[in-house]
């Protein structure tokens, strides 16, 4: 049998173009593995034997080698992310390794490395665009960030250490999905479901009949409540049973927290091997390795930014916690003592209270196939291209994923996506993110020839139930716009090499940026009343929720800025001060940080850190306070389009064009800073954040 026919036979193996999803089976993952790094290996020899210090000598011929790589690796791991299985872990288990070991030789690789230097250094240097100087001097501080400098027992102990944190990490990630699974709650009489909106009685049925409960109804239950977001989220903000609410905030704060999930000795590992790493390449702590390529200049400035919306937010958040209280206590005796399972709660009452409407009540008026119209009809005002579906025109990985097409204004496509909208809590990790499916660059057709980027945008919405369509929260609008800036950002880049197109080659503190930016839009008259419709009348929202949405947006706003401020911090001093070994244990840096970053001290048993996924488990370690470094950007770009006037479209569209020209379309080919000033014409500012956040009188004072 020829080579070819047995990559014919492996999808894994494709290596270009869309998935075949439905071809893609866990068995094939390890020979598709096997068979390709052996492969790349050869390649990789052959490389380093010919390598040239020139563009087309050595970035051309590696970017085709990783991107094979990143491809096949690209595909399980997103598989691992939505279609979660026994097998498909074992696979993954297999393989990991085998790649990582893969991955640090190529960052290591002294030839590879040297001919990187020697083309910065070269006379061809000055005659590479931009964006090329960018890939190459990314390539050499990676592979400085890599090891290559390192000889001998320092370097195989570095390459153990990074095998060791793969693996820990998908661990630490199998376990929050597996304790997430196991708790659930099933509710069998009517006092028990007391105050729960039909949208989660509805859900909960739906839950209890995929349990094998199959006579289980909205009306006659029984119900499940799972610590899936769909569904502790509204419990906790509508459940009248404050015993049961206790019940299911202690199971989500001590998810993966004992037993064979305990991820506790794993966070203590992580954080061993991270700091042993710090070590070994010259850094006094994990933190500043992990800002060596981010946009922060030092963990100083990080942490004044930090401690300035610290101070803005702090007195704000005691603020909204006495109010809190004093209104709780208006409803009896009994709520003199507001207790953690009882905020989300007592705060959805006096939202309700203050604002005369609930988020339940305008969950009808958000079916997702309207919110995507307004998403789609704002991105065609801002920036002039069109959205339009494929699908049908692309494989997938389940029945409700869909695939769109973005089309430029001469009508030519430019990108395509995939969107993942629902919860579906057996098979897919919680949260919702956006992950490269294919970069744009330059084909094997010369000049002309430009592959189109892909893009996976993932949600984890309430699904479609009892045959309406999917009914969202603003807050599930929100978050689909998120998605969809990052999205923008990966397709409609102008750059042709792929090291530096879209996302890539971006530093880490300011891909939130464009994410960020498009949430500020979901207030915007136009862009709501685009899409907010009844979905069974067609009726317009009515303008008093519309004043009152506004009114609420800042509602609680020091108590939410405070919360990310506390995540942030904890992660930090957990990458710069904390080391393993000393008196305290992460739990207890947590505790000691929450004295200055919570109002209410969290319980002594929640364990929090213990499914803290972004920094244990995903790319956020050191990183947290990305998000608001970041939204100080977002705020500051949004506000251009404020002073340029909201109600003036011909601005609107100049200004929406000059974003796209600059953020969205110059990806990594220049540092952030630089697009940012371009964009904006001077270096940002934190006044547009506290602003939108209504903070700038506590900031001013």
């Amino acid at each position: 049998m020829s080579a070819s026919t047995i990559i014919s036979h492996n999808p894994l193996l494709q290596g270009t173009g869309l998935p075949p999803f439905a071809e893609i089976k866990p068995e094939r993952v390890v020979p598709a593995f096997n068979q390709l790094l052996a492969e790349l290996d050869q390649q990789l020899a052959t490389l380093e034997a010919n390598v040239e210090p020139s563009w087309s000598g050595l970035v051309e011929p590696l970017e085709k080698l990783t991107e094979r790589l990143s491809w096949s690796w690209g595909v399980v791991n997103h598989l691992m992310g939505v279609k979660n299985s026994p097998e498909l872990r074992e696979a993954h288990e297999i393989v990991q390794p085998l790649v990582v070991q893969f991955i640090n030789k190529l960052g290591q690789s002294q030839p590879i490395y040297n001919a990187f230097k020697a083309l910065r250094s070269s006379e061809s240097w000055a005659t590479l665009e931009l964006a090329q100087q960018r890939i190459v001097e990314a390539a050499i501080r990676d592979a400085e960030l890599s090891g290559v400098g390192l000889k001998g027992e320092a370097r195989e102990r570095f390459n153990t250490i990074q095998m060791e944190l793969a693996e820990l990490s998908t661990k630490f990630s199998n376990h929050v999905l597996d304790a997430t699974k196991a708790f659930s709650l099933t509710l069998t009489k009517k006092a028990e479901i007391d105050g729960l909106p039909p949208s989660l009685v509805s859900l909960a049925a739906q839950a209890a009949r995929a349990a094998k409960e199959e006579n289980a109804t909205a009306e006659n239950g029984p119900w499940r409540i799972t610590l899936d977001f769909p569904s502790f989220g509204p419990f906790m903000q509508h459940s009248t049973r404050r015993d049961l609410r206790e019940k299911l905030y202690k199971a989500h704060i001590t998810r993966a927290s004992s037993g064979d999930l305990d991820n506790n000795p794993l966070i203590v590992r992580i954080l061993e091997l991270r700091q042993e790493l710090a070590d070994i390449l010259g850094f006094k702590s994990f933190a500043q390795l992990s800002l060596a390529s981010k946009m922060a200049p030092n963990v100083e400035a990080v942490e004044a930014l930090l401690e300035e919306l610290r101070q803005a937010s702090y007195n704000a958040a005691v603020k909204d916690l006495k109010e809190l209280q004093a209104f709780a206590a208006s409803y009896g005796e009994e709520y003199q003592d507001l207790k953690h399972w009882d905020i989300s709660f007592w705060g959805e009452r006096q939202r309700e209270a203050k604002f005369a409407f609930t988020a339940e009540e305008l969950r009808p008026y958000f079916p997702l196939p309207q919110v995507l119209d307004g998403l789609f009809g704002l991105v065609k005002r801002l920036f002039g291209v069109t959205v339009t579906s494929a699908d049908g025109q692309a494989p997938v990985w389940h029945e409700d994923v869909r695939y769109f097409q973005i089309a430029d204004e001469t009508g030519s496509p430019i990108a395509y996506f995939y969107l993942d909208p629902y919860s579906r809590p057996a098979e897919k990790r919680g949260g919702a993110w956006m992950d490269v499916c294919i970069n744009r660059g330059k084909t094997e057709h010369g000049a002309s020839g430009i592959r189109l980027p892909v893009t996976y945008l993932i949600c984890n919405q309430t699904p479609p139930v009892d045959g309406k369509p999917s009914l969202m929260t603003f807050y599930e609008v929100e978050t689909l716009f998120h998605e969809f800036g990052h999205g923008l950002q990966h397709m409609l880049t102008k750059v042709d090499y792929a090291g530096a197109a879209g996302i890539n080659n971006v530093e880490w503190d300011a891909v939130e940026l464009p994410s960020q930016f498009m949430e500020n839009w979901c207030y915007e008259r136009p862009t709501l009343f685009g899409m907010a419709k009844h979905y069974e009348t067609g009726e317009a929202l009515p303008e008093h929720y519309y004043q009152k949405l506004l009114a609420a947006r800042n509602y609680m706003s020091g108590t939410a800025m405070l919360r990310q401020i506390h995540f942030s911090s904890i992660d930090l001093e957990l990458h710069y001060r904390y080391r393993s070994g000393s008196n305290e244990t992460p739990a207890d840096v947590r505790h000691r940080i929450a004295k200055t970053t919570t109002i209410l001290p969290p319980l002594p048993e929640d364990s929090m850190l213990c499914a803290f996924g972004h920094i244990f488990e995903g790319g956020y370690a050191a990183g947290y306070y990305s998000y608001k470094w970041a939204e100080v950007l977002s705020a500051d770009a949004f506000a251009a389009f404020e002073e340029a006037g909201l109600e003036n479209e011909e601005a609107i569209k100049a200004t929406g064009r000059r974003y796209r020209d600059t953020v969205l379309a110059l990806g990594g080919s220049k540092h952030p800073m630089e697009v940012f000033k371009t964009f904006r014409g001077r270096e940002p500012s934190t006044i547009a954040l506290l602003r939108h956040n209504g903070l700038v009188s506590a900031a001013a004072q």
